[in-house]
């Protein structure tokens, strides 16, 4: 979690940050002594966790925490101060937790895990998501039929006047269904556009040879030879390793 310390006093900054660095489920530990400042790192940084004390110089940690509720998705606060008096609204607020100072690590450690808990339970709707939008199979009319191909068996798709082939470990397929369309159905996979005529899966690359203008050709594991343009070497260099 990408954890912020908003508090005025250096030290008490410098010994939370110290005891943060042993907490497990902490990745990124950043400082503000303001409430202005803590805004601006919460723009700066995917903030998943807040500690907040509430007496700042002139300002309250509950005003930062009431405009944190107002956010579409707020991260995680836990109050983090001297005074035991504002418990009650602090939880009003939504906290994760409330800590006294001065800090030891076992209550820190107690704090984070429960806030890794709830950070956890979060993730896994997205990551289930994340699947869903990534396809394992595209449909190919072909023959007045339709066939259902696992996108990990394609190989390379081409387009040439206006007829498309599907390039699979098994046999080819000719459609008329743009490239493009192809493009955004991959998403996800191993896909690379390497030119305007050409998507190709890289992890079916065979062979990749210096071809004419400072380009490559492309041997694929099938035989298909598929030339990379110019517009597209940069970004194939990336993704192949060649940088």
């Amino acid at each position: 979690m990408q954890t912020l310390i908003v508090d005025d006093e250096p030290l008490a900054r410098n010994e939370l940050a110290y005891l943060l660095e042993r907490c497990e489920g902490i990745s990124t530990i950043v400082e503000a002594d303001s409430i202005e400042e803590a805004l601006g790192k919460m723009l700066q940084y995917e903030i998943d966790l807040i500690f907040l004390d509430i007496h700042l110089t002139s300002e309250s940690g509950l005003t930062l925490a009431n405009k944190i509720n107002q956010l579409k998705n707020p991260p995680m606060v836990i109050f983090a101060t001297a005074y035991d008096e504002y418990a009650i609204k602090a939880f009003e607020l939504n906290a994760t937790d409330y800590v006294l100072k001065p800090f030891e690590l076992p209550r820190i450690q107690e704090a984070v895990q429960k806030a890794y808990i709830s950070y956890q339970k979060e993730q896994v709707p997205l990551q289930v998501e994340e699947k869903q939008e990534c396809l394992l199979t595209v449909p190919i009319q072909m023959d007045e039929r339709i066939y259902i191909i696992k996108i990990e068996n394609i190989i390379a798709i081409a387009v040439e006047k206006g007829t498309t082939t599907v390039y699979t470990v098994e046999k080819e397929y000719s459609t008329n269904e743009p490239l493009s369309a192809y493009e955004e159905k991959v998403k996800g996979h191993a896909f690379l556009r390497v030119h305007r005529s050409y998507l190709l899966n890289t992890n079916e690359i065979l062979e990749i040879q210096p071809w004419f203008n400072h380009t490559f050709l492309v041997t694929m594991s099938n035989q298909v030879k598929i030339p990379v343009s110019r517009h597209y070497m940069k970004q194939f260099k990336e993704e192949v390793g060649l940088v």
